[in-house]
């Protein structure tokens, strides 16, 4: 039999590697061992994708690798997320995300969402061209501890300030920490706009979250 370290590193090592035929495997072997599915995902699955997200922000990889790690986390999560659901394991954080109004692009967003989702984060995402008000709405009904806006048009950058304006007005700006991203997006204009955060990177997004709810 395998020993529970071995399997676990075993998963991260595959996951790293981008092999998801093989860390689907050994997830599912991992269970049938008996090993507790918080450690598999824990020092499995969140392990490996925390050195792809070192990796990635020191340029040590790039978008493609990263997008193959992802599948490969997804396949691991396939087999792994009944049963986290049955054993009522509780997510480190929600996440509730869009790329704001006008905007048509998701690439950015969608890598975003498998960052948080390989920190172990539940993912609520909205897609592209979201309009203020189904932001709102997804905090009225989600409660996120992040909600995250994206843009990658420059002419689409006001529709963040909008959306904030927005959550203000329906009296749930502080249900939560608001963080936004994109390539045209600098720290200067997160905080002009009142945002909680801003991330250079997907990376460094979930760093980031993480730092903004041990603080708040």
């Amino acid at each position: 039999m395998t020993s529970l370290a071995s399997n676990v590193d075993r998963i991260a090592e595959a996951l790293i590697k981008g092999q998801a035929p093989v860390v689907k495997a050994l997830v599912q072997e991992s269970l049938n061992e008996g090993i507790d599915p918080e450690i598999i995902l824990n020092e499995g699955l969140i392990a490996g994708m925390n050195v792809i997200g070192k990796k990635f922000k020191n340029d040590e990889i790039f978008l493609p690798e990263v997008m193959i790690s992802a599948r490969a986390m997804h396949a691991g999560l396939e087999v792994l997320d009944p049963v986290l659901s049955n054993a009522q394991v509780q997510p480190r954080g929600k996440l509730v995300i869009g790329t704001v109004r006008g905007d048509l692009h998701d690439i950015g967003k969608n890598l975003v969402s498998m960052m948080f989702r390989g920190a172990g984060f539940e993912v609520i995402d909205l897609g592209i061209d979201v309009p203020e008000e189904k932001f709102v709405e997804a905090v009225r009904n989600h409660e996120p501890d992040i909600l995250a806006l994206s843009a990658l048009l420059t002419m689409t950058l006001p529709m963040m300030k909008t959306t904030i304006d927005a959550l203000e007005a329906a009296g749930v700006r502080n249900v939560s920490l608001v963080m936004v991203g994109g390539a045209p997006v600098t720290e200067k204009f997160a905080k002009e706009i009142g945002a909680d955060g801003y991330a250079p990177d997907a990376a460094s997004a979930v760093e980031k979250a993480l730092e903004l709810m041990r603080s708040r």
